[in-house]
């Protein structure tokens, strides 16, 4: 998102010698291109995630005085399961506002498309899918439900630009519609994506801090954690509330 302000607002039309214009007449226009962005930075995220996760493994976690009680294997399908119960808690939650919204029936309806008892078990699968994702990417991400819960936002908010923005209409018609009407139409499905990562965030961390507990009880685990090079991550509180303000209002602002 910043560097669609900085660099699609501002320094592409200096560059090309034009004044630079920030009329909601000329973000509206270039709407298409700040999806990319925000695209761009979800996979820029995810796999510089996945670089410090592989360094974390292999020249942290593996000094004698860090080393996890568990090895990578069990975390790792620990963390698969985790995600996989949240995904299909939040993806139970969710879908009566999705059926309400038509979002699961637009899928259901689709020319030639599966009946409605079909798009809801695909839907299932979907979040079973998407939750075992969050596992792995925020596993020991979060110290709390604040924290938790503006991750979970963040989540649900990229899955609404990712999927129902991007991927499913690339997989129905061959092509992504970015313009500030398609996502005019789409904001009724917002609010559940917000609910369903809300939800996956805070099974997930439940799920995580029950196990943690159980951990700690062994005084030697409990000395070890206190030890640990890597202290829990946690985001930007206020980092977090305006990206996800600034994700929900501009896509009702530029439409």
């Amino acid at each position: 998102m910043f560097w669609w302000f900085l660099a699609q607002l501002t320094l592409f039309p200096i560059a090309a010698g034009a004044p630079a214009d920030w009329s909601s007449e000329r973000a509206s226009e270039l709407f298409g291109p700040l999806v990319g962005h925000i695209l761009f930075g979800l996979i820029l995220g995810v796999i510089y995630s996945a670089v410090d996760v592989v360094w974390a493994r292999l020249f942290i976690d593996a000094d004698p005085l860090n080393r996890k009680r568990q090895g990578p294997g069990v975390r790792f399908l620990q963390s698969l399961a985790w995600g996989s119960a949240a995904g299909v808690a939040a993806g139970l939650v969710s879908l009566p506002l999705m059926i309400h919204t038509g979002v699961i029936g637009s899928v259901a309806a689709h020319d030639a498309g599966p009946p409605m008892v079909i798009a809801i078990c695909l839907h299932l699968v979907a979040s079973t899918l998407i939750g075992a994702s969050y596992g792995i990417l925020f596993r020991g991400e979060t110290s709390n439900v604040v924290f938790g819960s503006l991750w979970g936002l963040l989540f649900g908010l990229m899955l609404w630009y990712a999927g129902p923005l991007t991927l499913i209409p690339l997989l129905s018609t061959g092509e992504c519609d970015w313009r500030p009407e398609a996502a005019a139409a789409l904001l009724p499905s917002l609010v559940s994506h917000l609910l369903f990562g809300l939800v996956t965030a805070n099974v997930f961390l439940a799920l995580e801090r029950n196990y943690t507990r159980w951990l700690l009880a062994d005084p030697r685990y409990a000395a070890m954690e206190s030890r640990r090079a890597r202290p829990v991550g946690t985001p930007a509180p206020a980092l977090c509330v305006f990206v996800i303000g600034l994700g929900v209002l501009l896509p009702i602002l530029l439409s």
